[in-house]
């Protein structure tokens, strides 16, 4: 259908025109050639015929491309590096233009700065003194209407939309340390103000309220250090009352179960269920095929069945779909919190401390006892020939597993690690495998009903992993298998998936291609989809310390991203201003149309 918009006779005087380019609405309709005009940062033409363009006209060429609504990122946790670095860019450059903050019970909002670093930092593998530093010069909120302006107020590069933290709200009305203590709970005047806190937030547009309940997640600083997040102390009576306010406005629960028993899925799949009432939208953390346990992800799709199917209910979970890889500095990483002596050790922070503890053999016998034990719940497989060294001052070893070190010394693997961390410390870094290697499942995952496209965690582990591109790595996959004759998506639907889905169920303005939404759209080149996707890289980040954190960096893929109707990348570069003077994206709201900004410059 021709949807041209003729502003004037002498022609439509467009901003913008996407000219030439295959162009896919978000709907999972099939591609179709079209050009795409755009004026005052709002999509007014769809044409299968050529669009009309003035001197004044910025022309991007897409002819042999395609043209999709930007990509919805569902779950980051860039609520710290928005306040510092508002561009956003490592998504940007690879076609997201919308985020979601306030993920896994964690938001800035109530708490004050310190108990927002406390938080954050270790959950999140942020350097906790940036964290804090950045709270402590930014943070002038202290309610859901105050943090929303301020959002606002920044030169954001995606769209901004929000979940309140569980932890965040309890922490605020209860005190971290009695958030975070088992001998206390709620009273019933604290749980009145939870529930008020909670409605404030929806009030202001907020999608919903994040909640935790798995124990690995502890918290930083020197006051509450290696307790379990505010969230996990919750009783299922607290968790019921934000689920009906949630039921009651059509918001979302998004949840993390409890990866150790994993009992408490079936209260997110209850939770959920409209037999007799109003079905409540959640979504649960994570659909994935672990190389640990390699049945689980033959639940997913059951389990979604029975909530939306008999349960009439609007359940989905999140899938990555790319290889979850991820890179450690010695200790330092996530899957060691799934045992009682990794645990011990990430509690000290101190360097030499934890070095001293290492090289104990009471510990050391504590440790294999752990990584020994066959019937454990776990999320890492534990095998060490799947561990590549890929730095350490001793070069002999790089490029080695340490398994082959445990060989080569005739040691157990797990005293050949504990060696090499004790020797090197962080500068022993290796990477491995934790889920979604097996290509058939994870073609089959991502096309199952029930399961969304989610969980990049953008913005937090930034030493551990980056799936910043998750999108182009889903399109690559895609074209990858479409040229090879085994096609498990087609194009038009793995953009549903990673657009119009989301937005549809997080009650989103985004993910759409079609006259009189915001411009927020993207310009995949094929070509770019090469393998590129997966490669390593490494950038310094001053805004947070100058942590050196893994990036994805294959540029080629996405040849553009327009953002409220402001091209912020093209060509492999950023425009002038972006993350500082221009403001591209705005706060959206749940279940509201928004416009584009009325003005593209911030007050600096």
């Amino acid at each position: 259908m021709d949807t041209t918009d003729h502003a004037s006779p002498g022609g439509a005087d467009f901003d913008i025109v996407i000219r030439g380019g295959t162009v896919y609405d978000g709907t999972g309709a099939p591609g179709v050639r079209s050009d795409l005009g755009i004026r005052a940062g709002v999509i007014t033409a769809v044409s299968p015929t050529p669009l009309p363009v003035s001197p004044g006209t910025r022309v991007i060429e897409a002819d042999g491309r395609w043209v999709t609504p930007g990509f919805v990122d569902t779950h980051t946790h860039y609520d710290v590096e928005l306040l510092v670095s508002p561009g956003l860019g490592e998504s940007v450059r690879h076609g997201v233009t919308t985020v979601l903050v306030g993920n896994c019970s964690l938001s800035g909002v109530y708490a004050d700065a310190v108990d927002v670093a406390d938080l954050f930092s270790r959950v999140e593998a942020l350097p906790r003194d940036a964290v804090l530093e950045a709270l402590e010069r930014t943070k002038s909120w202290s309610d859901p209407a105050a943090w929303r302006r301020a959002v606002e107020a920044l030169p954001l590069g995606p769209n901004v939309a929000s979940f309140l933290g569980h932890s965040d709200v309890r922490a605020s009305v209860m005190g971290l340390g009695r958030a975070t203590d088992p001998e206390h709970s709620p009273s019933r005047d604290e749980l009145r103000e939870i529930d008020r806190r909670v409605e404030q937030a929806l009030d202001e547009g907020f999608l919903g309220v994040s909640t935790m309940t798995n124990p690995w997640d502890k918290m930083d600083g020197d006051r509450y250090r290696s307790r379990t997040l505010p969230s996990t102390h919750a009783s299922w009576k607290e968790f019921r009352r934000i689920s009906r306010a949630l039921r009651r406005r059509d918001r979302v629960l998004q949840g993390v179960p409890n990866l150790n028993t994993k009992v408490d899925v079936a209260f997110y799949v209850a939770t959920s269920t409209g037999l007799l009432r109003k079905p409540l939208r959640v979504t649960l953390l994570a659909a994935a095929d672990t190389l640990a346990e390699p049945w689980v992800n033959r639940i997913f799709r059951p389990l979604a069945w029975i909530a939306n199917t008999l349960g009439r209910g609007r359940f989905v979970w999140q899938h990555l779909p790319t290889t979850f890889k991820v890179w450690a500095d010695g200790i330092d990483l996530v899957v060691f919190e799934e045992f009682g002596s990794g645990r011990e050790a990430l509690h000290l922070v101190d360097e030499m401390a934890r070095t001293d503890l290492l090289g104990k053999e009471s510990y050391r016998r504590w440790f294999r006892e752990d990584f020994e034990k066959r019937f454990s719940p776990r999320v890492w497989h534990r095998d060490f020939d799947d561990a590549l060294i890929v730095a350490c001052p001793d070069e002999a070893l790089v490029g080695k597993t340490i398994g082959d070190v445990a060989r080569a010394r005739t040691l157990h693997p797990a005293d050949a690690y504990l060696d090499l961390v004790v020797e090197y410390g962080t500068d022993l870094r290796w990477t491995t495998t934790i889920a979604n290697a097996r290509e058939k499942v994870a073609n089959r995952l991502a096309r199952t009903p029930g399961i969304t496209i989610g969980f990049s965690d953008a913005g937090a582990h930034l030493r551990n992993m980056a799936f910043y591109n998750f999108g182009v790595r889903l399109l690559e996959r895609v074209y990858e298998a479409d040229r090879r004759g085994a096609p498990f998506l087609s194009v038009e639907d793995a953009v549903y998936k990673l657009t119009g889905e989301l937005a549809d169920f997080y009650r989103l303005d985004a993910g759409r291609i079609e006259p009189g939404r915001r411009a927020d759209v993207v310009v995949i080149d094929p070509a770019g989809l090469n393998g590129e996707s997966l490669g390593y890289h490494e950038e310094a980040m001053p805004e947070l310390g100058g942590i050196h954190r893994m990036v994805n960096r294959n540029d080629r893929a996405v040849a553009a991203t327009v953002i409220g109707g402001h091209v912020v990348w093209e060509d492999g570069q950023f425009a002038e201003g972006f993350g500082s003077e221009i403001a591209a994206g705005r706060f959206l709201p749940s279940g509201e149309s928004v416009g584009p900004r009325t003005s593209s410059k911030v007050a600096l």
